[in-house]
This record gives C-alpha cells, sequence and structure tokens, in this order.
C-alpha cells in the first residue's frame, strides 16, 4: 500500500468539499513499477496499447494515483473498485459493481496531472503546461468567440501564450464537467467577462447549458494552466 510519505502526488487545493490534487509525472522506474501493481486487467491491456513509454507513464500514474484517492475517499479497497464510461465517454466509478457516490476528473500534460474529487455533482479539470504552439492562430480560430478572440490578437508573445492557456484550460474544464465533448460548440462557450479580465472565480449559466450555474475557477501557477469547473450547489 502506497502511504502519504512516498507517494507521487499531493492534495494541491481545496474548494469546498472538492479537493484537487496534484500528480508528479516525472520518469522515476520504481513509482511506475509500484503504481501498474493498482491497475487491474483492463487498465493493463489498455496501459500495453499505449505506442510510447511517455503515455504509458503518465497513464499508469494518474489512474493508480485516481485509484489510491478513491479507495480513501469512499473507504473501500482497490480490488472492489472498477470504472466504466458514459454515453459521452465520461469516466465513472463502481464499487462491487454499483456506481459510486463520487465525482472526479483527471487531466494531465507534460509532467504535471490533475486530480480533482467532489462528494457529487458534474464536475471538471484541466492542466496545460505553457509550451510554444506552432498552430496557435488556428487554435485561437477554432475554439474562442469573437471577443476572445479579439483579446487575444491584441495580445503577443509570453502575454498571448499565458492568457491563450488561462482562457483554454477554463474553457476545457467546462467541457469536460459538463461530459458531452465533442457534441458541444465549444466556441460558444463564452468566459465570463469578469474571468477574462483577470479575476480568478467566477458563476454563470451558459445558453448551451440551460438550467445550470457553474462555478468557474482558475487554479492555474507559475508552472502551468489549469482550472475547475463544478455545478453550483449549496453543499458545495
Amino acid at each position: 500500500m502506497i502511504t502519504d510519505a512516498d507517494s507521487w502526488w499531493h492534495r494541491f487545493k481545496s474548494i469546498g468539499a472538492i479537493a484537487v490534487f496534484h500528480v508528479d509525472l516525472i520518469p522515476d522506474q520504481g513509482r511506475e513499477a509500484e503504481a501498474f501493481e493498482w491497475l487491474d486487467e483492463e487498465e493493463r491491456s489498455r496501459w500495453e496499447r499505449f505506442q510510447s513509454p511517455t503515455a504509458q507513464r503518465r497513464y499508469v500514474l494518474c489512474r493508480a494515483a485516481l485509484r489510491a484517492i478513491l479507495c480513501r475517499q469512499i473507504g473501500c479497497p482497490n480490488e472492489s473498485l472498477a470504472f466504466e464510461a458514459a454515453k459521452h465517454g465520461k469516466p465513472f466509478a463502481l464499487v462491487n459493481g454499483l456506481p459510486a457516490s463520487v465525482s472526479f476528473n483527471v487531466s494531465h500534460s507534460g509532467s504535471h496531472g490533475l486530480i480533482a474529487v467532489a462528494p457529487r455533482g458534474r464536475l471538471g479539470v484541466d492542466v496545460e503546461e505553457r509550451e510554444p504552439r506552432r498552430n496557435l492562430e488556428n487554435l485561437i480560430e477554432g475554439v474562442f468567440s469573437p471577443r476572445e478572440k479579439a483579446e487575444l490578437e491584441s495580445l503577443d508573445g509570453f502575454q498571448q501564450l499565458h492568457a491563450f492557456f488561462r482562457f483554454w484550460t477554463i474553457k476545457e474544464a467546462l467541457v469536460k464537467a459538463h461530459g458531452k465533448g465533442l457534441s458541444m460548440k465549444v466556441a460558444e462557450l463564452e468566459i465570463p467577462d469578469d474571468m477574462r479580465q483577470g479575476t480568478a472565480k467566477s458563476v454563470g449559466q451558459f445558453a448551451q447549458i440551460p438550467g445550470t450555474s457553474w462555478c468557474l475557477e482558475d487554479i492555474g501557477t507559475q508552472e502551468f494552466a489549469a482550472a475547475v469547473a463544478y455545478e453550483v450547489s449549496p453543499s458545495l
């Protein structure tokens, strides 16, 4: 059993009842071997199908950390925990074959992984290392609203890259929280004005997601851009 002292993840941030954990994805053969022991048969087969050692490392370290975190959160042994995917691909947890009353989401980029866990409610997290993108102009054109594009295009160099990844992670966290993935028109999910102007947290509604208020929170650091999105509920 992995203990807190030698784990490769740690609690990064708490947002009410939501816990966000950081996963260290730097190469480490000992950790990767230990993480592999947490995987079930289907997950080990999936690990084998990844084409690169980098993809294998990110998968095994994030999945094992997720298993350990959920086992502690739910209070179950690892052998009782399994995963299935909803209609649009978002995974959910099962304990002894029954859906668990816990919500989670996982993201990774470069050497950083984030896992967000909540007692209930839809939840999304996204992390991105701020590496230059060759197709940055095409990405800006494809996923941002006219006002967002105008604001990004008014910047250049590091400022534009920093703002791009901030906007990108906020949108991705919301899309992942909603759970319908590519079926959503991401450009129409405009980031609230106050967040585009620098506020770290905002609550709002979106025309594509009627009847639900969402809280968006920028949790980025100097090392990476990151955001969390979750349904507004008095219990969170």
